[in-house]
């Protein structure tokens, strides 16, 4: 019992760790984790980017067209998650460093599941657009998270004041310096 409680603790701090690194590696990158000033011009044509790819999801998953609205509704996520950086005052164009300083900052803040969907939401995209396998999606089910997703992740932009993103900009101080 000892044993398998000192190595589920072994593993947590590894995979913090690697958390860490990884992030220091994405500030690293030219187009990596970079603090900025916050832009609220940019928050606003985000979360419109956003609406319009739900918009297309909606669209395309009505039409049939599955391969496309995977992609709209991994971009609708993506674009809520970039209009939360930019009110923070982080911006990123690397996808991947993007979603794990997300899941870093807020795996405590958002349902359990939110982070799961949205690094799946991304694999799937990839894989319906540059692999020629079946890949079954419900897109109703689909259309669903993909909204409540963006719902909450407004309403987290929303909620954001100086204070909380002055501790948000540490924490990504602390992660990535």
């Amino acid at each position: 019992m000892l044993r398998s409680k000192a190595l589920m603790i072994f593993a947590i701090l590894c995979g913090i760790i690697m958390q860490n690194n990884y992030l220091k590696w994405c500030a690293d990158k030219n187009k990596g984790i970079k603090l900025v000033s916050p832009s609220v011009n940019l928050v606003r044509a985000y979360l419109e980017k956003s609406r319009t790819a739900i918009k297309s999801m909606e669209l395309n998953a009505n039409a049939g067209i599955t391969e496309w609205a995977v992609s709209a509704s991994y971009y609708a996520r993506y674009f809520v998650v970039y209009a939360l950086m930019a009110k923070i005052g982080v911006k990123c164009e690397i996808h991947d460093c993007t979603i794990a300083l997300f899941a870093y900052l807020f795996k405590n803040s958002v349902p359990r599941n939110f982070i799961k969907e949205f690094k799946q939401s991304k694999d799937d995209r990839v894989d319906m657009q540059y692999y020629p396998k079946e890949i079954k999606i419900n897109t109703e089910r689909l259309t669903c998270q993909t909204k409540s997703f963006v719902l909450e992740i407004e309403e987290m932009i929303d909620g954001l004041n100086t204070e909380k993103i002055a501790a948000l900009q540490n924490r990504v101080r602390g992660a990535i310096f």
